[in-house]
């Protein structure tokens, strides 16, 4: 019988398994978190620095979180200061598309994990509905 250990718990360990696994957690059964319209020309960084694996991708002027990354820990949503972050089944009605854009452009730009000042103009942008024709890619 091997110990099993938990990486969330270390000091938890079981002799044998617990019982049958009756459910088989997949990638396609998780929920990642998108980053959404509000974050076009804001771009505030606050939310990078608390993601523990890194999912965080920095454009021109918009963040996006690697959905094949992502844990769904939820530490970045209450991060961002103007709510531009969303779980997946969350995503405001009319911003659905931002769900395949962060799986997109996570894959061209560089990971961000440190915060960054937000962009100098974005107070001015802040909570400006539609802006996805002012995305930079």
């Amino acid at each position: 019988m091997a110990a099993l250990f938990t990486r969330a718990a270390p000091w938890l360990v079981f002799s044998e398994p617990p019982g049958p696994l009756l459910y088989k957690p997949t990638k396609a059964a998780s929920m990642t978190f998108v980053v959404t319209d509000n974050c076009i020309k804001c771009k505030y960084t606050d939310c990078v620095e608390v993601c523990p694996v890194d999912a965080f991708h920095e454009g021109p002027n918009f963040l996006v979180i690697n959905p094949d990354e992502c844990i769904d820990c939820t530490l970045c949503e209450p991060e961002c200061p103007i709510n531009a972050i969303y779980p997946e089944d969350d995503v405001p009605a009319g911003q659905e598309q931002y769900v395949g854009i962060n799986a997109e452009l996570s894959r061209e730009w560089p990971v961000i994990t440190e915060r960054k000042d937000g962009l100098p103009d974005a107070k001015e942008w802040e909570g400006k509905p539609d802006k996805l024709k002012l995305l930079e890619r």
